[in-house]
């Protein structure tokens, strides 16, 4: 592209509020540099984690690693396994620094002790707590107006998805269609149990969808 006598070349990925963002949307960039730094962390952590004792290391892995993890991890919804894989590396890598386990160790025990949620689960954490935000009242306005209660279409407020809070998801024949929040946050939502869906705390809110979530994650009812 020419701008008069000024040649201005594409980027092939761009940074927006801290996320990277490339041409296709594959968000491979975004992850790989949130891995990057997040293992760089968990390095300077390994070095003097004898000195620190365990209840300092999750602190300060929750601090370091995990603010990186978490941060706008809502853009990520959708993605299959195999991309969110480095991101699942990290985890694994936090939970073995705070265990003291070795590389082969077996790792999920490990998790579920810390009762650390895997990386899908903590994007759906981040949906939900997004939609239920929206439904308090306490969510930008631009999101709630991407959300549309079944209870609210006319034609479909005598279904059961009405009356169980469920929200509408979107008809899209487009990958890509389907990461949008529209279309994410409506169907992570509709997973979660009425009992859940119908809370107004939101600090409630947070622990029991966790809850729920780590049990799901993990098959189990403890």
């Amino acid at each position: 592209m020419q701008a008069g006598t000024s040649v201005i070349k594409s980027a092939v990925v761009v940074r927006d509020l801290g996320v990277m963002l490339d041409a296709q949307l594959s968000m491979r960039e975004h992850i790989a540099r949130t891995a990057q730094a997040c293992f760089f962390h968990l390095r300077r952590l390994r070095s003097v984690r004898q000195l620190l004792g365990r209840d300092v290391t999750i602190k300060l892995v929750v601090a370091l690693v995990f603010s990186r993890l978490d941060y706008c991890n809502a853009v990520l919804a959708g993605l299959p396994a195999a991309t969110l894989a480095p991101l699942q590396r990290v985890l694994h890598a936090a939970a073995r620094l705070v265990n003291g386990l070795r590389p082969r160790d077996h790792i999920t025990s490990a998790l579920k002790e810390l009762h650390w949620l895997p990386i899908a689960q903590r994007i759906d954490y981040k949906l939900c707590l997004l939609v239920h935000k929206s439904l308090v009242g306490n969510a930008p306005i631009y999101l709630t107006n991407l959300l549309t209660a079944v209870a609210d279409v006319p034609s479909r407020s005598a279904l059961r998805d009405a009356s169980n809070g469920d929200f509408v998801v979107p008809r899209t024949c487009l990958k890509l269609g389907k990461r949008a929040f529209s279309v994410a946050a409506p169907l992570a939502w509709n997973r979660l149990p009425s009992a859940l869906k119908t809370m107004r705390s939101t600090p409630a809110f947070k622990r029991n969808l966790k809850t729920f979530l780590f049990r799901t994650a993990y098959n189990t009812k403890s």
